[in-house]
């Protein structure tokens, strides 16, 4: 067992999970911060898990007590508005403050690729503004830090996109995404606290091949399920014009005009070098996910 007591924020998301899986196989001492303790226990029931929440800073500090490092794993919720509390603003702040007071030696964050595409041609995202300014605050803590800038996630296909053996998708994809599973990007962030000690660092998390969104649709459906799938999309300017009644559309507007569009590049030999290289292809996890719905259908 590794002697590294690290507290979790976010363990239970789509992200999280996986991540938390690898920490728990690599022997860490976890501890799983948790809003709602009865469903992380319910994914987790062998955890150490404590109640808080990132918007209550007080929560935080006994949570933090006793802990070596934290990862953390938030997101802004669909249906935000730029005057709410957010965890990745306000939450930041409360993290920062709670981990300076219990020293805490580390603080390891999920950032995005795609959110560099923000201001650039006429595109601006106050969401994307708000994750550059959730990583600046990490960096100007004081406190060593590992920043991770993911590409898409394969558990975006299973667990957002697929509905009624249909897989959604909306506009034009222009660009290439090296799709990673959270299997293999939880290995690597399992390395990075095994392997750093006083130093920061920043990796590019990518996976082994690049698609577009089409295409990786494609082969999705192709070895998720030898029965009848098929990708029905949207045209990005109905989900505009569905953006000005609801702001879960307006923001799926703009993290969809950014996926579509952002010229990702392969840059994570450094990371594949470091933390080690990923394993999963989407065809082999595509495959997977599938045996593993049919293995739960009722009989």
């Amino acid at each position: 067992m590794n002697d590294k007591k690290i507290l979790v924020i976010g363990s239970t998301g789509m992200l999280g999970k996986p991540v938390t899986i690898e920490l728990f196989r690599a022997g860490f001492q976890l501890t799983l911060l948790a809003r709602d303790p009865a469903k992380a226990k319910k994914i987790f029931p062998r955890a150490n898990i404590i109640e808080a929440d990132v918007l209550n800073k007080g929560s935080l500090f006994k949570a933090f007590q006793g802990q070596d490092e934290i990862y953390i794993n938030l997101h802004t919720p669909q249906d935000a508005r730029i005057s709410d509390q957010l965890p990745e603003r306000e939450g930041i702040d409360n993290i920062i403050d709670a981990a300076r007071a219990s020293g805490i030696n580390r603080l390891v964050i999920l950032s995005s690729l795609v959110k560099r595409y923000n201001r650039t041609r006429d595109y601006h995202w106050w969401v994307f503004d708000v994750k550059e300014s959730a990583v600046q605050k990490i960096k100007n803590s004081g406190i060593p830090y590992t920043v991770f800038y993911a590409s898409s996630f394969m558990e975006t296909f299973d667990q957002m996109l697929l509905k009624n053996n249909k897989v959604m998708l909306a506009g034009k994809s222009h660009a290439k995404m090296w799709f990673i599973a959270g299997e293999d990007f939880g290995r690597q962030v399992a390395w990075s606290f095994s392997k750093l000690s006083d130093e920061s660092r920043e990796y590019s998390v990518q996976g082994l091949e690049p698609y577009n969104w089409d295409d990786a649709a494609r082969i999705f459906i192709a070895n998720y399920s030898r029965g009848k799938m098929g990708i029905m999309k949207a045209p990005l300017e109905m989900i505009a014009f569905l953006g000005r009644f609801s702001r879960k559309y307006q923001n799926a507007f703009m993290i969809l005009k950014a996926l579509n569009n952002y010229p990702e590049e392969f840059e994570s030999q450094q990371t594949w070098d470091e933390l080690g290289k990923p394993r999963i292809k989407l065809a082999a996890y595509a495959e997977k996910k599938g045996k593993k719905r049919i293995s739960v259908r009722p009989t």
